[in-house]
């Protein structure tokens, strides 16, 4: 199949992995409760790929369990820079982000294989 094309290991997707996986205490009128937060993670996938196929290829890949996939459509923008030779203009592709959200107690450690 091959959907993913490639893990999202940014800072970007780090914090929001470790916003998510923080505690969330939620109070209500005399009652307090912990919510356990999931963690989350983030893929590039090819456009054509919805999110049952998402899901099923991260489960297969990394023997995890997947409870939700949200996906993301990001359009190609215009680049333009000023060089000896003039002004290049050119485009960034556009492409699917998928951010997956895993059962509590499982992780995906992208750094194993090394």
């Amino acid at each position: 199949m091959g959907f993913i094309i490639k893990p999202m290991v940014t800072e970007k997707m780090t914090k929001l992995t470790d916003k998510s996986s923080e505690d969330k205490v939620v109070k209500h009128k005399g009652d307090k409760r912990t919510i356990l937060a999931q963690p989350k993670y983030g893929f590039i996938v090819k456009p054509e790929a919805n999110k049952l196929e998402i899901k099923k290829e991260v489960e297969a890949l990394y023997n995890v369990t997947v409870v939700d996939v949200n996906t993301i459509r990001y359009a190609g923008k215009r680049q333009a820079r000023y060089t000896k030779a003039g002004l290049v203009k050119g485009q960034k592709n556009a492409f699917k982000k998928a951010i997956v959200t895993l059962k509590n107690g499982d992780s995906i450690d992208f750094y194993s294989n090394i």
